[in-house]
Parts: C-alpha cells; structure tokens; sequence
C-alpha cells in the first residue's frame, strides 16, 4: 500500500496585516472561506489520510459546521491552537500522532493554492532525507540593514529562497524537535528551524509562486484573480 500522510493546517491565527475584523482565515473567497478552499486541496489528494485543523476554540462549532457543508471528510480533528504558532502546531501533532502515520504536512490555513504535484514532491522528498520545505528562489536583491537604517551587507541572492509551506517531517523527528523546544524555550520563526537545531539537514524542494500566503488586501485581490484564471 502507498504511504500516506498526515497534515495538519494551521488557522488558529489573528493576523492583523489584512485589516478586517475577520481573522484571515475565515473571510469569504468569492463563495466560500478561505480555509475551505485551503481544505479542500488536501481532500483531494489521495496521499492524504488525515487532518487536523488547528483553530482557535470560538472557531471550532464554525468550522465543524463547513466541514460537515463541504463533505471535507478526512479532517479528523479540530484542535484547540495555542498563544502561539508552535503551540498550535505541536497541540496538531499530537492529534496527528494518534493516527498511527510516520509523515507528516504542516501548512498555513491562508496558502489556498499549493498544488498537488509541489506537495507530493515535498513528501516524497521528507521520506528520502527526513524533513522538506516548499520554497521559492527570491526574485529581488536582499539588503541586510542595521538599527539605524544604514545597509550592512547584500547577500548572494542566488543562496536566498523564501520559504513556503507545506513543510514535511517524519513525525517522530519533529515531535521530538518541538519538545526539545519546549524544554530550551525556543520559538522558532517556522517548524523547519526547531529541525535544524536538532542537527537534521532539511532540503529545499523548489515550489510556485502562486503559493501565496493571503496576508494583506492586496493578496485577495491576487487570490480573485488566481481563481479566475483557473476558471478560465
């Protein structure tokens, strides 16, 4: 039988770069939230098995009534997040764990439009090495600037990816990772960091630029003109 994966979609958010009262997550993308279109993606995917969606707990009765709507059928969790992102993660991963899976996917509940092959490729590439992220090369020159405001140095962009998610893991690595985290009271900007620190080589696995994260107005209005295009 071909391995499957478990995922785990972050939404537990309240970003405030979009400017709505509606956290990110949950506003209306031409028919539907934002999450769903995200959910939605993975419930297509037959590589898929499980998936916990971490939410904040007022959300929990809204979101189980739009996966009950939407048949999202292999969401088998709706998990309480945390004060933070890592907490929201790792509270997933334990969910995760209980499915008796060996890999796991964490991705942003505001990235609606990964595709399946860039996910797959991510997988398959965490099942060879142990541990993979999406990411793109950067496209402009990158100034490292200091508190004054003055340039430090212009890295080579060539060695510059700006990293996306999915991000995939054998679960028992970054299980472990998290915990040892937890212990030393790291946060760490994303889950392949707390990876890195445990020594593990993390590979890059080249992804679109499509896959945005729906962060600011300015992303919507790219996000209604992805669909668009699809529909085309």
């Amino acid at each position: 039988m071909e391995q499957r994966f478990g995922l785990i979609i972050v939404a537990a958010g309240r970003g405030t770069r979009m400017g709505t009262r509606e956290s990110k997550q949950f506003l209306m993308l031409e028919d539907k939230p934002v999450i769903v279109h995200t959910l939605e993606r993975f419930e297509a995917m037959p590589e898929c098995a499980a998936i916990a969606l971490v939410t904040a707990p007022q959300d929990h009765a809204r979101c189980a009534a739009w996966i009950a709507e939407y048949g999202l059928q292999k969401v088998t969790d709706v998990v309480a997040g945390g004060a933070e992102r890592q907490h929201s993660v790792y509270a997933g991963l334990q969910a995760i764990q209980q499915r008796g899976l060996d890999y796991v996917l964490i991705h942003d509940g505001v990235r609606p439009f990964v595709e399946r092959d860039k996910v797959i490729a991510c997988f398959d590439a965490a099942r060879q090495y142990g541990a993979a992220v999406l990411a793109v090369p950067v496209k402009d020159t990158i100034k490292q600037v200091n508190g004054d405001g003055v340039i430090t140095a212009t890295p080579d962009r060539r060695s510059l990816w700006a990293i996306q998610t999915p991000q995939a893991f054998r679960l028992s690595d970054v299980i472990r990772a998290h915990e040892h985290a937890q212990e030393q009271q790291v946060l760490g900007t994303d889950d392949a960091m707390l990876v890195e620190r445990m020594g593990q080589l993390v590979h890059v696995v080249e992804g679109d630029y499509t896959n945005v994260k729906l962060t600011t107005p300015d992303d919507l209005d790219l996000a209604l003109w992805n669909l668009s295009k699809r529909k085309s």
